[in-house]
């Protein structure tokens, strides 16, 4: 008897740790049935003929097995056929040849190798469902705030545990610069991506997309979270630079006001999070030129020429504006043409021209494309005002060679020595005030 009450304690334990690992009891039902079924089928050579009852509300299960009756002397397989006069000792003395009989057997009876096997199929079973129900729980949540202890750290990730101990991967390259973390450190991240390969799950999170800042304002902003405010678009420099485009869909509440919150309460706390990145929120408007113009805050521009089919705008600011505009490598204008969707290019706009120029895109068949990015980056949209700027300058700024840059003045000072060299046309001979033609008739 002592054998038989091992198999029913060894399902109470089983339904303990069903419990901890969040199976839910129909699934863990299932899996046990199947195990049972397996390990029997490994016995019996078939388990067509059993009947495995589970009783979850004791925590035991029953083994039924149904064999055809046959005469004595003709049983040629004992796990499917039981002789009639067996069949009749068993409790069963109306049964007939040809009818089934059905006999509980106790699983304990097989002895400790068959139960041992039953524990390891039942835990491998119960680690592939707990691997399952870890992906189907984490990709529901992708996109969403997770805080997790740091476990350990390598040179390209680190590897945190969240409340239940679960994994979570954040790889160096998304983790924002600055970020410096030792064991036990609680860090908040979001979570970018799920993937089960090989029914292993692997949680990757994030501190430098988009939707980890979304996150952090509606997590800041209960206005957010309430959609009485939208967030219509987010620029991101992670650990350097954001804009954030916000609607509000209440007249009476002021988007901006709400994000930055009293004193800067709400903005700051967003801002620490991310390590000081510094942080611009505007108010959006389906009016393009208005966007842009609030997107180049705290530049202050003159006029704006948009072609909206091919998503292109042209910014003309004062010279003393246009550093702003562009912001330190070019961050300024880099994120404010993500937020709003245009191709910003910025020109200074001289109220007093006193001499013609030449914007440096009419140089592209001569000057590489990047050369003439690091000098618009820097304020030298034109040829004139490149050639204004001391040549030291222009390498240090722009961060380009020397050779570049003495490549790049020869171009431009050719450019306007032609001009200079063009012949003018020849004066009209003097002709005491008579015409030309005239004159030569004389």
């Amino acid at each position: 008897m002592a054998r038989k009450e091992e198999a029913p304690n060894m399902v109470e334990r089983f339904a303990e740790f069903k419990e901890l690992k969040n199976i839910d009891k129909t699934t863990m039902i299932s899996v046990l049935e199947e195990s049972f079924r397996n390990v029997l089928a490994k016995m019996f050579g078939t388990d067509e003929n059993l009947d495995v009852i589970m009783n979850p509300d004791k925590g035991d299960v029953q083994i039924f097995q149904n064999l055809e009756v046959v005469p004595d002397g003709e049983v040629t397989n004992p796990n499917l056929q039981i002789s009639l006069s067996d069949a009749r000792a068993d409790e069963d003395p109306d049964v007939e040849i040809g009818e089934e009989h059905t006999k509980e057997i106790f699983f304990a009876d097989f002895g400790r190798r068959a139960i041992l096997n039953l524990r390891q199929t039942l835990q491998s079973k119960i680690l592939d469902l707990q691997k399952e129900a870890i992906y189907a729980k984490f990709k529901e949540l992708e996109g969403q705030l997770v805080t997790g202890e740091v476990y350990q750290t390598w040179s390209r990730e680190t590897l945190l545990l969240d409340e239940e101990k679960n994994e979570l991967l954040l790889p160096r390259n998304k983790s924002i610069q600055g970020d410096y973390f030792r064991k036990g450190d609680i860090v908040l991240a979001v979570i970018d991506n799920v993937d089960n390969k090989n029914n292993n799950p692997k949680i990757t999170v994030s501190r430098i997309s988009d939707t980890f800042l979304r996150r952090l304002f509606e997590r800041e902003v209960p206005e957010i979270l309430d959609g009485l405010i939208s967030i219509r678009a987010i620029a991101r420099i992670p650990g350097e630079r954001a804009k954030i485009a916000v609607e509000s869909l209440d007249d009476r509440i002021d988007p901006v006001g709400c994000c930055v919150g009293p004193k800067g309460s709400r903005i700051q706390a967003i801002v620490r999070e991310l390590h000081n990145e510094n942080i611009d929120v505007i108010t959006w408007t389906s009016n393009p030129e208005l966007l842009i113009q609030r997107a180049l805050s705290p530049a202050h521009i003159s006029s704006i020429r948009i072609d909206a089919e091919a998503k292109k705008a042209e910014v003309f600011l004062e010279p003393k504006e246009l550093a702003l505009a562009i912001g330190r490598n070019g961050s300024n204008i880099k994120l404010a043409s993500i937020l709003t969707g245009f191709v910003i290019d910025v020109y200074r706009d001289d109220p007093n021209p006193v001499e013609e120029d030449i914007y440096l895109d009419e140089f592209k068949d001569e000057i590489d494309g990047w050369v003439i990015d690091a000098l618009k980056n820097i304020g030298c949209i034109t040829a004139k005002a490149v050639l204004r700027t001391p040549r030291q300058q222009l390498i240090d700024e722009a961060d380009l060679e020397e050779d570049t840059v003495d490549n790049v003045l020869a171009i431009l000072n050719a450019e306007f020595e032609d001009e200079d060299e063009t012949p003018e046309a020849p004066e009209a001979p003097e002709t005491d005030g008579e015409t030309p033609e005239t004159a030569t008739e004389a």
